[in-house]
């Protein structure tokens, strides 16, 4: 795992962001991780979009643990009464919050998937950081940034997203093969990325 010092320290010195992480609806969901004692990030567009200067409202957070028990207990933490969308199929949970801010927050838990040589359907277990940012489709979407006490605001870059963000390159984190095969329409998602952030494909993606 790959950690780089306190993330709006490095970004106040590359690009010139504040404090970015220093906002109250993080400070809660933190707050709930280290009650349960889940590790928790914020991971992928969100963390993409603020290196890129650009705003949104969108934030996935992954919890090595239960992503619904951390819906439900950082809705507890939150000062308005907050409605808790639970996805029990598929382990997610989803708040909108209107506090100074608006914002939409999708929790999940990290999980690994792997495949018996007979059958396309995936054998699905608890999973590490590690394995939800082998699961994502780019680089630039594996970013992730600590929110419990003693990593709060570090950033983990551990395929070189902020490099490839600088040098504006798609790349998938494992090898093409392997991340398409997982969803080729991640191959369209490359070409809509390239198109709208006017990056490049990486010639072996």
């Amino acid at each position: 795992m790959k950690i780089v010092h306190r993330f709006f320290i490095v970004l106040q010195k590359k690009i010139g962001l504040e404090n970015f992480i220093d906002k109250d609806v993080f400070r809660r969901i933190a707050a709930a991780a280290d009650e349960l004692g889940i590790p928790a990030y914020v991971v992928g567009g969100y963390v993409r979009d603020m290196v890129m200067g650009r705003e949104s409202i969108d934030i996935d957070v992954v919890a090595v643990g239960s992503g619904i028990d951390l819906a439900q207990k950082t809705a507890e933490k939150l000062d308005v009464e907050t409605h808790v969308n639970v996805f029990k199929n598929f382990g997610t949970a989803m708040i909108k919050y209107k506090g100074e801010e608006e914002w939409i927050i999708e929790f999940v838990g990290a999980r690994r998937e792997s495949y018996r040589m007979d059958s396309r359907k995936p054998i699905v277990e608890d999973g590490t950081l590690e394995d939800d940012q082998n699961r994502r489709d780019f680089t630039i979407n594996t970013l992730a940034i600590g929110l419990n006490k003693g990593v709060f605001g570090k950033l983990i870059d551990s395929f070189d997203g902020l490099k490839d963000i600088e040098n504006k390159i798609i790349r998938t984190p494992l090898m093409p093969g392997i991340t398409f095969s997982d969803d080729p329409l991640r191959m369209m998602r490359a070409i809509r990325f390239a198109t709208q952030l006017n990056f490049e494909i990486e010639e072996n993606t």
